[in-house]
């Protein structure tokens, strides 16, 4: 009796073993919720994979759906690192959880974020750009944008331009199809044109109409991403994806370590690049820079 007692506590003990150990197996710091298997994200994800937190990550793209509140529910991650849109989409839905959001232009105004949510911008501070349109020596810079996706933002670069004796010459629109009409008032009437990461303005049926207004109008364009380069900006400021995964590493440590982080942050890393031809036609041949 004794023996048999003694085999039923050893595979009770067996049996809450093999319970315990997937579960000490999925515990971790950081849940990584990454949209897609493109570059960018990978880039971003290998920064952030810098710092030492213990972290599982998953690809939306490899599901057909993925339930973001079960498995926090379930794995009791410490935060969520939203990669992309569609990540931040299904990271939205987490209430009790922070979350820290990048490569993301679903973030909105920093002034009407939820309780939980930091981010870093897609945009870049606009005191560097207001910085490259002075080396530019140009005045009167052209913006067209949907105020709904960066209102907030034209703000901030409104007081940053009139502190550096630049003007602001701005066109709102409300859908992709008013861009084109709004571009074609802006003629005669600027130095530059300043192209914003806003989805309504810049789509695949209106970039082309940006770089044809530069050259028709022998302004510079100056845009947000490298791919710009090749189909004509004068410059773009990029944002370095494996730094922008360090700084969100920075942020993710402050937060496990105890800190109230609800802001958006501009990215730290910024590369400034041109294209030398368009800047030659336009005879900006002086030093472009973005710090004072």
């Amino acid at each position: 009796m004794r023996r048999l007692m003694h085999r039923h506590s050893l595979t009770a003990l067996f049996l809450f073993l093999a319970l315990l150990v997937p579960a000490l197996a999925q515990a971790y710091d950081v849940l990584v919720l990454q949209s897609r298997h493109a570059p960018a994200f990978v880039d971003v994800r290998n920064g952030f994979s810098k710092q030492s937190s213990s972290k599982r990550v998953i690809v939306l793209s490899d599901y057909s759906d993925v339930d973001a509140v079960r498995i926090v529910s379930e794995d009791h991650p410490r935060l969520i690192l939203a990669i992309g849109d569609e990540a931040l989409a299904v990271a939205r839905k987490v209430q009790n959880t922070p979350v820290l959001a990048v490569l993301s232009l679903g973030i909105g105004s920093p002034r009407a974020l939820p309780h939980n949510l930091s981010a870093i911008s897609m945009f870049v501070s606009p005191e560097r750009y207001v910085t490259l349109f002075r080396s530019m020596n140009v005045r009167r810079v052209g913006i067209i944008h949907n105020r709904s996706k960066c209102g907030w933002y034209l703000a901030e670069a409104r007081q940053a331009a009139k502190e550096a004796g630049i003007e602001l010459v701005v066109r709102e629109v409300s859908s992709p199809h008013e861009t084109l009409d709004k571009l074609s008032s802006l003629g005669g009437q600027v130095d530059a044109l300043w192209m914003l990461p806003d989805a309504t303005t810049v789509t695949s049926e209106t970039t082309e109409a940006f770089f044809l207004f530069g050259v028709n109008h022998s302004v510079p364009v100056v845009a947000f991403s490298g791919m710009y380069l090749n189909m004509g900006a004068a410059a773009v400021l990029d944002i370095d994806r494996k730094e922008l995964g360090r700084q969100a590493a920075e942020m993710a440590r402050k937060i496990l370590n105890g800190a109230s982080i609800t802001e958006v942050s501009y990215p730290s890393g910024i590369k400034l690049k041109t294209n030398a031809t368009v800047l030659k036609r336009l005879n900006l041949t002086g030093d472009l820079s973005i710090t004072r």
